[in-house]
């Protein structure tokens, strides 16, 4: 079974940190921590975007083949 979370997800996540980033009452190193989960999502949901990229290309090289 796969338990990757999908893009979807990860973008989710990524909009929720943004909101709670977003919000006054947050503290500096609350602040600072869901940065970092923040900045490590879009990194995860950057690499599937080039992965799905890369096979893609593959796919169209092999089609033409």
């Amino acid at each position: 079974m796969d338990n990757e979370i999908s893009f979807e997800d990860k973008l989710k996540s990524a909009k929720e940190i943004l909101e709670k980033l977003s919000s006054p009452s947050i503290t500096l190193k609350d602040g600072m921590n869901e940065y970092k989960k923040g900045i490590a999502i879009l990194n995860e949901a950057t690499k599937m975007i080039e992965d799905a990229k890369l096979e893609y290309e593959k796919l169209q090289i092999d089609k033409h083949s």
